[in-house]
């Protein structure tokens, strides 16, 4: 079935893909949950809404044999296009990286089409990542989802995506407003902060990802996972690590070492010797865990349990 034609774009641009690369498994870690209301995508096709610094967007980024063709509508289509090959991660050279062990040369070859794209918006992976703080990932999308339905707004253009809210309709809502959603008061208060200091935030983009990241966690309610989260989407850091994941030491070091549990002290032993590129390795061995088997720790624990916010 062919797709329906949709309405010229305010801005678009051609660009050129060189060596291997893999759309869906490039930008699929920005979406949250495939009910996520401001990204689609499909194989070779990939939607976003954004908020720019030059207004709201919709974008669309479509390969085509060895090129991604970028269309975006609304006041940020501009913006948008010009800042596409960030996004992509056209400008990451995985390739570059030899780590020289064998079975990570063995995942270089295979996800030698994943790249670090960066979204250069602080705020807007934020908002995400600080929901997921300490509870289960159904439950945070959860709340994403109804936080978009109930604060965000329509995107610009064809593609009926919605935006998440701005930071000034996220500063301005008072604590008890996010309570209805399943957000209790300390996060709902750390958005309305973090929202406020948006501008302050974005200006992190213009400096290198390891001080954006200490800078980061410098505030109040920002540790190094919520970093570590942000740091891969916002900056493209090839080097950025979760720290504090539930299931990650895990599987580093029963993949690198054989051995169980981990701890985060021995998974970043366990990854220095990769410094700089830690959180590419990190995310080799996360595709690996789904795609080869044996690869990944068997689970042994429960799941994290699920909680109510209502006695909070």
């Amino acid at each position: 079935m062919s797709r329906p034609t949709i309405s010229a774009p305010d801005a678009e641009a051609t660009l050129p893909i060189e060596g291997p690369y893999d759309l869906a498994l490039t930008l699929g870690p920005l979406a949250h949950g495939r009910g996520d209301p401001t990204i689609r995508m499909e194989a070779d096709r990939f939607q976003r809404a954004t908020l720019t610094p030059e207004g709201p967007a919709s974008e669309e980024l479509a390969i085509s044999g060895g090129s991604v063709r970028v269309r975006a509508w609304g006041p940020g289509a501009a913006w948008a296009v010009a800042h596409a090959r960030g996004l992509l991660g056209l400008e990451d050279d995985p390739s570059a990286f030899r780590p020289d062990h064998p079975l990570l040369n063995q995942l270089a070859r295979r996800y030698a089409g994943v790249r670090f794209g960066r979204t250069d918006a602080v705020l807007e992976a934020l908002v995400p990542v600080v929901l997921e703080q300490k509870i289960t990932g159904d439950e945070a999308r959860r709340v994403y989802r109804a936080l978009i339905r109930a604060h965000g707004e329509d995107a610009p253009g064809p593609l009926g995506l919605r935006l998440a809210p701005s930071a000034e309709r996220l500063a301005a809502l008072p604590y008890y407003a996010f309570h209805p959603l399943g957000l209790e008061r300390r996060r709902a208060d750390l958005l309305r902060r973090l929202a406020g200091s948006a501008r302050q935030l974005e200006a992190l983009n213009e400096l290198d990802p390891a001080e954006a990241g200490r800078r980061l966690q410098a505030i109040p309610g920002i540790g190094p996972w919520t970093a570590g989260e942000v740091g891969r989407a916002a900056f493209g850091d090839p080097d950025a690590v979760s720290v504090g994941d539930y299931h990650l030491p895990n599987l580093v070091c029963w993949v690198l070492a054989g051995e169980r549990p981990g701890s985060d002290d021995r998974m970043l032993e366990l990854l220095e010797p990769w410094r700089g590129q830690r959180g590419r390795v990190v995310r080799w061995l996360e595709l690996g865990s789904f795609d080869l088997a044996g690869l990944g720790p068997a689970r042994r624990g429960p799941r994290m349990p699920s909680r109510s916010i209502a006695g909070l």
